[in-house]
């Protein structure tokens, strides 16, 4: 017998506002956020959003301890919603990767053919996409969500010329603790006391933590499992995030294509699998991480240009074994050469945010220099851009990449990082 078309459980219409939606969604963390349907273990159901409570075949509930494991059976773009869009947000509103170097918001378009994507904005480029939710976790449990308010308000109260990578990533938020602004809840009804307690309490979804979250790990595509600790009755397993897209690293931001999608996932309950398979790496048993298991479904690419950086800074200053450094040099090296060849330095950024490229820490114990590199599949361009004798192609040979992506003007206060070498 063939088996069943799986259950739509939370239906999203991408034409209403989030607080208009028949099941309420959230884009918090906390315990106290009721799941909004629940899920049987062994089923193979349809979400377009989250919570929801996960239950084994006998209708127990998932405990704390136990390990959800959630398979991705399928996913895609919402049908009729086959567009997204990358961006930059602006440096004063939490910028990028390199928010020094590109301080203003941009956006790209982008339209999907099938498992391809191309844009208006950045031509002459086309690529598969990998399509995967960016965020995919459980619900912390009180004494979790405690640690990590603790933990991340201890750092933004830190001096910020002490924390080391404010030297070289440059004024972002160092965290994002909580805040009622733009707060969704779920099904706890806005303007009463519980909702104000939550919402000054819940954590935002902004970083992955013990409990998964916006991991934004590209290869959870199809086929893949993740690990997920439970820390509280029933998980409260959320998901959302879709991208069609994204490079290692997702790097201005809003990087990957962002879409509205579906999927369809199956859940199994190891009982007290937190104890076997996870080791805590902290005080607590509740520092642990989940455990990712990719699918067997990727694009294939057999020519690479790759980019090394090392953790020497724009001014030519030496750190120490600065794997975030060396991953910037990386990105700022592939930046500027693509830019040889038509390209918008701005469409390149945006495009290695979203292209299925590779970003490695090659080497971390060489002191001083750590090691990164960034692989960009040469075969996504309409034209060979690998190094040959003579000079670069220029003038008319060289085809300028227009339009461009959308561009806003930058009128803050904050230096801009210049190469220094850049006219010689």
């Amino acid at each position: 017998m063939a088996p069943p078309t799986p259950r739509l459980v939370v239906p999203i219409d991408v034409k209403k506002s989030p607080w208009e939606q028949k099941l309420p969604i959230h884009n918090r963390w906390h315990p106290h956020i009721p799941p909004v349907a629940e899920v049987t273990e062994g089923e193979v159901f349809r979400v377009e959003i989250g919570p929801l409570r996960v239950l084994d075949t006998k209708g127990v509930p998932a405990k704390p301890g136990d390990l959800l494991v959630v398979e991705i059976c399928n996913l895609g773009p919402l049908l009729g919603n086959e567009w997204g869009f990358t961006a930059t947000l602006d440096r004063d509103n939490g910028g990028g990767f390199l928010t020094d170097h590109f301080p203003c918001a941009t956006k790209a378009i982008w339209y999907f053919e099938g498992i391809y994507a191309y844009s208006p904005n950045i031509p002459g480029v086309r690529f598969p996409g990998l399509t995967h939710p960016g965020v995919v976790g459980t619900a912390p449990s009180m004494e979790l969500l405690q640690t990590w308010n603790e933990r991340e308000k201890k750092l933004v109260e830190t001096d910020i010329r002490s924390v080391k990578l404010s030297e070289v990533v440059h004024q972002r938020p160092v965290a994002h603790l909580p805040n009622t602004r733009n707060c969704l809840l779920g099904k706890v009804k806005e303007g009463t006391p519980e909702w104000e307690r939550i919402a000054n309490e819940a954590a935002r979804t902004i970083p992955g933590r013990e409990n998964g979250g916006n991991c934004d790990i590209k290869n959870l595509s199809t086929g893949s499992k993740v690990y997920l600790p439970v820390f509280v009755e029933g998980a409260n397993l959320s998901t959302g995030d879709m991208h069609f897209s994204q490079g290692d690293g997702e790097i201005t931001f809003c990087g990957a294509i962002e879409m509205s999608g579906f999927l369809e996932l199956k859940c199994e309950i190891i009982r007290g699998g937190m104890k076997e398979y996870l080791t805590p790496m902290g005080p607590t048993h509740l520092h642990v991480n989940p455990i990712f298991e990719i699918g067997p479904v990727e694009p294939r690419f057999s020519e690479w240009l790759v980019f090394e950086g090392i953790s020497v800074d724009e001014e030519g200053r030496q750190h120490f074994l600065d794997a975030t450094l060396a991953f910037k040099r990386a990105v700022l090296n592939a930046i500027d050469y693509l830019s040889k060849f038509g390209y918008s330095k701005e469409q390149v950024y945006i495009l290695l945010s979203c292209c299925p490229c590779e970003g490695r820490i090659s080497g971390i114990v060489d002191t001083p220099n750590a090691l990164a590199t960034l692989a960009i599949p040469i075969s996504i361009f309409d034209q060979d851009i690998r190094p040959k004798s003579g000079k670069v192609p220029a003038g008319p040979q060289v085809l300028k990449r227009l339009p461009d992506v959308l561009k806003s003007t930058y009128d803050g206060d904050l230096p801009i990082t210049q190469n220094p070498t850049k006219d010689i």
